[in-house]
């Protein structure tokens, strides 16, 4: 009857004193160990992100994709369109013609040539060397027949000593491998199993037990640092936000915002309307300053040269006022009485 208290089914078997013992000294020390390095990983993760997404992500566009894709789809495409032409042209044209018109021709010829060289020499084997080979194996057949006879009684003697050598030698050699594996037995493999069961696999134990405490201590620490981390991030953040944002927004929103409106009802806006007036006048008298240099140049001109003369007038082919032709009009040459 077994007394030791067996674990239920599906229930965890039950942690020894070293495990417990070993857990919470490791787990601390790993903790106090690990949250520098997560949150240094964390902030480390943050500065490789924005890196990526805002500086090497555009370079890599700009210096390699975009500059490949150019490369590919206006140097190496067109290239090798005209290659694939060329070759086209240069060596499937030509092989093609080859093939068809040369090789083709030669290849029945050699294939007739070797139907007539295989047809002779099938009559050949078959007329020839068939019985010579029928007569060579009846002789052969004979003769080994007669040897048999006469050497059959040499063979069994020798045969019968050959297995005697082979027995002798298989005793030997198995006495001497029972004496080997038991030496080796005693002097190596009882050695190797006493160390093996009472000092390598009790320390063994005791290592496993340390390292997968360890590695569960470094896997609950760093799922703690993560926290802290993000707790201390956000802290951080909202502090930021407390310390900077919120007084530059408060000071967007409650001084800057007024005064620019006040800047722009008070000054911008009559200092464009007074810009507008003043162009306005000033496009005016410029266009009133011409009128007048255009007139006095007039004047002067007439002063100088008289006043031009009107022009005369020149008759026109085609009739005037109620004389316009008509479709109904008889003006025409044709229709004219």
């Amino acid at each position: 009857m077994d007394l030791e208290k067996q674990p239920a089914p599906g229930q965890p078997a039950p942690e020894g004193c070293l495990t417990v013992a070993v857990r919470i000294p490791v787990r601390i020390v790993v903790l106090v160990l690990v949250v520098p390095v997560r949150m240094v990983w964390d902030a480390l993760v943050v500065v490789g992100r924005f890196l990526r997404d805002g500086v090497l992500r555009p370079l890599w566009r700009a210096l390699v994709v975009w500059p490949l894709t150019a490369l590919w789809r206006y140097v190496v495409v067109p290239l090798a369109k005209a290659v694939g032409w060329l070759g086209k042209v240069l060596l499937v044209i030509p092989l093609v013609w080859l093939y068809r018109y040369v090789l083709t021709p030669v290849g029945h010829g050699i294939a007739w040539v070797a139907r007539g060289i295989a047809a002779a020499l099938e009559w050949v084997y078959a007329r020839v060397l068939t019985p010579i080979g029928h007569g060579i194996v009846w002789l052969l057949t004979g003769v080994g027949a007669v040897l048999a006879w006469i050497f059959t009684p040499v063979w069994r003697a020798i045969a019968w000593c050959a297995g005697g050598l082979v027995w002798l030698a298989g005793t030997i050699v198995k006495g001497i491998g029972v004496a080997l594996y038991w030496i080796a037995r005693v002097l190596l493999v009882l050695p190797a199993v006493a160390l093996w069961r009472w000092v390598l696999a009790p320390v063994g134990r005791v290592l496993a037990v340390v390292g997968r405490e360890v590695w569960d201590a470094l896997g609950h620490a760093w799922r703690i640092a993560g926290r802290i981390s993000l707790a201390v991030g956000r802290f951080l953040g909202t502090l930021l936000r407390w310390i900077f944002v919120e007084p530059v927004r408060w000071v967007y929103r409650t001084v800057l915002t007024p005064v620019g409106h006040v800047v722009r009802d008070v000054v911008l806006r009559p200092v464009a309307e007074a810009a507008r007036s003043v162009g306005r006048i000033t496009r005016a008298a410029l266009a009133s300053a011409r009128e007048t240099v255009r007139e006095a140049r007039a004047d002067f001109r007439r002063m100088l040269f008289g006043e031009p003369r009107a022009r005369e007038a020149v008759a026109r082919r085609e009739p005037t006022g109620a004389d316009t032709r008509t479709l109904g009009s008889s003006t025409t040459a044709l229709t004219k009485d």
